[in-house]
């Protein structure tokens, strides 16, 4: 069973209604929702689209997904995005794509959020996952150091041997921890630094989480 495939697409299933707004998220798993949607609209679905990465953007263009500009929408219906890791409480761990700010943006103001994990995100604590925080590159240097006082390690993110820049021109530090135990505090924490302009943890903002149970099936949780 391909899990992310079957909680991506019963997303789309069971959430994505006609005439909707939604909010497209980025990464593996909400690319089957983004590839289910796309197969809607050809079966007479109608729905306009906010992507929460310019790889989304382009996918759902490709796709045949009409997209709104976020600055000309008056609400969002729902949001569907990933998660890198998330507990019982709903909190979770995102930014592992990099798209970290504008997918806690667009899951802000939607009406309703739903995450689409497979059952190896399911964890009963945070911190496994290394926490991405998103800071402007004035001064990284020392917001990094500011974040090691919470007891972390601190990696610069990079790809293909460059520091890796965000769609908003920021740069990712992935922060370890051996365990996230107070997210919440955590996550208001970080928030006061200045230089960070956002962290992955996503608190109080999920709905539904879809992934698959014990016994192979799909859950909606």
């Amino acid at each position: 069973m391909n899990e992310k495939a079957a909680v991506g697409e019963r997303a789309a299933e069971e959430y994505i209604k006609d005439g909707m707004i939604v909010g497209l998220g980025t990464g593996s798993t909400v690319y089957y929702t983004i590839v289910k949607i796309a197969d809607m609209i050809k079966n007479g679905l109608t729905i306009s689209g906010v992507a929460t990465s310019v790889q989304t953007e382009n996918l759902a263009e490709s796709l045949g997904i009409p997209l709104l500009d976020l600055n000309l929408v008056k609400k969002i219906d729902v949001a569907i995005d990933g998660a890198d890791e998330i507990d019982s409480d709903f909190c979770a761990i995102k930014g592992g794509g990099g798209a970290l700010l504008r997918e806690k943006l667009i899951a802000k103001h939607a009406e309703k959020f739903i995450v689409v994990v497979d059952s190896h995100k399911v964890v009963q604590q945070l911190g496994s996952f290394p926490l991405p925080v998103e800071v402007v590159p004035f001064g990284a240097k020392l917001t990094e150091k500011a974040i090691q006082k919470f007891g972390c390690k601190t990696v610069f993110r990079e790809k293909e041997g460059k520091i890796f820049v965000t769609d908003n021109g920021n740069y990712i530090i992935d922060c370890y921890f051996s365990a996230i135990v107070q997210p919440k505090e955590l996550a208001a924490a970080l928030n006061y630094i200045p230089g960070i302009v956002e962290n992955g943890l996503f608190i109080n903002m999920v709905d539904h989480v879809i992934t698959v149970g014990n016994d192979n099936k799909v859950i909606v949780l």
